[in-house]
C-alpha cells in the first residue's frame, strides 16, 4: 500500500467488515502515524471486537463447518466460537503489540492475558512467513513472540498436542529466518527443535511437509544438495496426498533450483513444467513468475534458443505485472541470451547493458559479474576487444565487494589479465562463466587458471 488509507477503511478494517485486510495489516505494521490514527478513531480498541455474536447467529461464518457442529457437543461450539473471536481480535492486538519497541514486546505477551491467545500466534507466525524476505530479523522476532505467547497458553483449553504443531512452525521460521540471514548454524539447531516439538504433535502431515521444504532450503545453502533433493521429494509427496497442488509445485520450483545450482540446467526443465502443472496463479502470481522465468533461462542455458523465445512471449503479460527490479533485471538478462543465441547482437548488447545497469543499481555484484562475463562473450564472439577491455575496466569495483567469495574473484582476476593482455578467447570468456554460476552456491570449488 502505497499511499496512506483513509479513515473509512480503518474503521472496516477494526470492526471486522474488511474482508481483504492483508494489505492493509502489513502497511499498519510498518507505518506508526496510520497505527496513531487507528488509535484516534477507536478509542475503545477492542471494543468491536468483544462484540463477536455467536457462530450460531452467523450462518455466514459457518460454510462447511455446518454439518459437523451441528453433531458437536455444546463445548466444541463454545471453542470455534472463541477460536473465531480470537482471530477477529488478533488483528488489532497485533497492530496495538508491534507499536511497542521490540524489546517491551516479550514482556507485554508474558504478563498480558489479551494477548495468550491461539489467534494471535497464528497471525504473528503468518507475519513472520511472510516477512522473512523483506527482514528477516522482523521475521525471527515475530516468530519467538509467538513462541511467548505458546508458553503461556492454557494446555487444558487449547490442548496439549496442537500446541506443540504450532511451537514446531515458529522454530521451523526462526531456523527459516536464520537461513536467509546466513546464519546456518543456528538455523540447524532451530531445526532440531522444530522436528523435537512435531514429534510430540498431532502428526499432522501439512505441518510435516512445511518443515521439510523449508529444512530442504537450509540444505541447498549448506551445498548438501542431494540432501536438499531427498527432503523436497518427501515434501512434494505429503503435498499432493493432502490435496495440496500448489505446495507441492512450489517444492518443484525449488528442486529445479538446486538442479540449476548444481550445474544441470537440462534436469531443471522437466521439473519446471510439472511445476507449472501445479502452481495456483491466483494464490501466488509471483511463484508463477519465478517458475516461468526459471524455466526460460533454463531452456536458453541448454541453447534452446527458439523454445525459450515462444515462453517468453506468452509470459510476458506476467512480467508486466511485476515493474519492482528484481523482475525485470532478470527479464531483461534471459532476454539478452536468447538475443544472442538468435544471432541478434545489436538487441543482444542492448538488452545485457540494461541488464548490468540494472543490476549495479540493485547492489548486486555477482549478477553485475555474470551479466557481464555474457557481454564479454557477446564481444569476443564478434572480435570487438577495445569494448571487450572497456567491460574489464568496468568490473573493477566488482573486485572490492564482499558479496564475491575469493574463488570467485581469482577466476575474475585471471579474466582481466587475460583481457589487458589481448589473450582472452571466447572459451576462456565460457569457462569463466561456467565456473562463476557453480562457484555461487558452493565457494569451495577452485578456479584453475590453466586447462590441463
Amino acid at each position: 500500500m502505497r499511499i496512506h488509507p483513509h479513515d473509512l477503511l480503518l474503521q472496516d478494517f477494526a470492526t471486522g467488515d474488511l474482508e481483504d485486510y492483508e494489505e492493509l495489516l502489513n502497511h499498519l505494521v510498518l507505518c506508526e502515524d496510520c497505527r496513531r490514527r487507528l488509535h484516534l478513531l477507536l478509542p475503545s480498541r477492542l471494543a468491536a471486537s468483544h462484540n463477536v455474536v455467536d457462530l450460531s447467529q452467523r450462518q455466514d461464518l459457518l460454510g462447511n463447518y455446518e454439518p459437523f457442529l451441528r453433531r458437536a457437543t455444546s463445548h466444541l461450539r463454545g471453542l470455534e466460537t472463541a477460536y473465531y473471536r480470537e482471530r477477529a481480535e488478533a488483528r488489532l492486538l497485533m497492530v496495538e503489540l508491534l507499536e511497542h519497541p521490540a524489546e517491551r514486546r516479550t514482556l507485554i505477551v508474558r504478563n498480558s492475558p489479551r494477548f495468550q491467545t491461539w489467534g494471535l500466534c497464528e497471525l504473528l507466525l503468518k507475519r513472520s512467513r511472510e516477512q522473512n524476505f523483506k527482514d528477516a530479523v522482523l521475521g525471527e522476532g515475530l516468530a519467538r513472540l509467538s513462541l511467548e505467547i505458546l508458553d503461556c497458553l492454557d494446555i487444558s483449553y487449547y490442548g496439549t498436542e496442537p500446541v506443540e504443531d504450532l511451537r514446531a512452525r515458529a522454530w521451523g521460521y526462526i531456523a527459516n529466518s536464520r537461513r536467509i540471514k546466513s546464519d546456518l548454524r543456528g538455523s540447524q539447531d532451530a531445526f532440531a527443535l522444530a522436528f523435537s516439538a512435531l514429534e510430540r504433535g498431532t502428526g499432522e502431515p501439512m505441518e510435516k511437509a512445511v518443515l521439510l521444504d523449508l529444512r530442504a532450503s537450509l540444505k541447498r545453502a549448506q551445498r548438501r544438495l542431494d540432501e536438499a533433493q531427498r527432503l523436497l521429494r518427501r515434501a512434494i509427496q505429503i503435498f499432493l496426498e493432502v490435496g495440496e497442488r500448489h505446495r507441492a509445485g512450489r517444492c518443484l520450483v525449488k528442486m529445479s533450483s538446486v538442479h540449476h545450482f548444481s550445474g544441470e540446467p537440462e534436469r531443471a526443465i522437466p521439473v519446471l513444467y510439472k511445476a507449472l502443472e501445479l502452481i495456483d496463479p491466483q494464490r501466488e502470481p509471483r511463484l508463477l513468475l519465478v517458475g516461468w522465468h526459471n524455466l526460460i533461462d533454463d531452456l536458453a542455458e541448454t541453447g534452446q534458443f527458439m523454445q525459450a523465445q515462444k515462453l517468453l512471449v506468452k509470459a510476458r503479460p506476467l512480467y508486466q505485472q511485476f515493474s519492482q527490479p528484481w523482475s525485470q533485471n532478470p527479464r531483461r538478462w534471459v532476454e539478452g541470451k536468447i538475443a544472442r543465441g538468435l544471432r541478434q547482437h545489436a538487441q543482444a548488447e542492448t538488452l545485457l547493458v540494461k541488464a548490468r545497469n540494472g543490476f549495479l543499481a540493485e547492489g548486486t555484484p555477482y549478477d553485475v559479474a555474470l551479466v557481464s562475463l555474457d557481454l564479454a562473450s557477446l564481444y569476443a564472439e564478434q572480435g570487438r576487444f577495445p569494448e571487450l577491455k572497456r567491460v574489464a575496466e568496468e568490473m573493477v569495483p566488482i573486485f572490492s565487494s564482499r558479496q564475491i567469495h575469493r574463488e570467485a574473484l581469482a577466476a575474475l582476476s585471471y579474466w582481466r589479465q587475460a583481457v589487458e593482455a589481448e589473450k582472452a578467447c571466447l572459451s576462456l570468456v565460457t569457462r569463466v562463466a561456467s565456473f562463476l554460476k557453480r562457484a555461487r552456491h558452493n565457494p569451495t570449488l577452485r578456479f584453475q587458471e590453466a586447462e590441463k
